[in-house]
């Protein structure tokens, strides 16, 4: 079955209920330093999935940060109306001491679930990511791609519809990165998850994006956005993909030469 962006978002009568992220005119500098973010506004809708792209220090994870509320805008407002968002970084960050299950059973135990419902949960969010078989395990037996899955389900068990994610797979092999791209799809329709979602490749956005929004270089400002309108299953080298990415790689290249040429 072919699935459009529609059909992955979240049922219209959760959409209806307004934005899963607002953010409005906001901007970030830190203490007496240049502005990092200038008057960004973005809506993501429930169920969207929203890919930020931009060159290197245009104040990507700064601005997700913000979403997480990690840190507080200079000016203007974010807010996660449905409650705070979950936080997927880079790095797995898993305490190598503990098991798969323990890592994601620290996250329950912070919402304050007891210790049977904390195991049981564990595995179930484990198993949603295919570690049925590796709850036991400890990071050193497990791969980058596994340990990043032990982070995903630890980032699930917060119990938002609004996951937030920092270049998850930057450090994976593409192989690898494929194969979780597909999971991440999987997963985000089987939850109804809200994703707003930070890269510097731009196949790995359109590959899994609704929208793409381009960030200009610092100061970050929202310079282009892209509807990705491209039908499930997506491939990373299908030629849709393709199409779309040489329009905004070029767009993207032109963001890096004015912000190189800028006096």
């Amino acid at each position: 079955m072919t699935l459009t962006s529609s059909d992955l978002a979240a049922p219209d009568v959760v959409r209806a209920a307004g934005p899963a992220v607002r953010i409005a005119g906001a901007s970030k500098r830190f203490g007496a330093g240049p502005l990092v973010l200038d008057d960004i506004s973005l809506d993501v809708a429930p169920g969207e999935f929203v890919c930020l792209l931009g060159a290197s220090g245009c104040g990507k994870s700064t601005l997700l940060n913000l979403v997480a509320d990690l840190d507080v805008p200079s000016s203007g407002t974010v807010e996660v109306p449905g409650g705070r968002a979950a936080l997927m970084f880079q790095e797995p960050a898993l305490f190598p001491w503990l098991t798969a299950a323990q890592n994601v059973e620290l996250a329950l135990r912070l919402r304050g679930s007891g210790k049977k419902e904390r195991r049981e949960r564990a595995r179930d969010l484990l198993g949603l990511v295919r570690l049925q078989d590796a709850v036991d395990k400890r990071p050193h037996e497990l791969s980058g791609g596994m340990r990043q899955r032990v982070a995903m389900a630890r980032a699930l068990a917060q119990d938002s519809h609004v996951l937030l994610m920092d270049e998850p797979f930057a450090a994976l092999d593409a192989i690898t990165r494929d194969v979780l791209h597909e999971e991440l799809v999987r997963i985000r329709q089987s939850q109804a998850l809200t994703v707003l979602f930070v890269t510097h490749n731009v196949r790995e956005a359109v590959r899994l994006g609704d929208r793409v929004v381009l960030l200009s270089s610092r100061p970050g400002r929202v310079a282009k956005e892209y509807a990705v309108g491209i039908d499930h299953p997506r491939r990373i080298e299908s030629p849709e993909v393709a199409r779309l990415s040489v329009e905004i790689t070029a767009d993207l290249r032109d963001e890096i030469r004015r912000h190189g040429t800028a006096a």
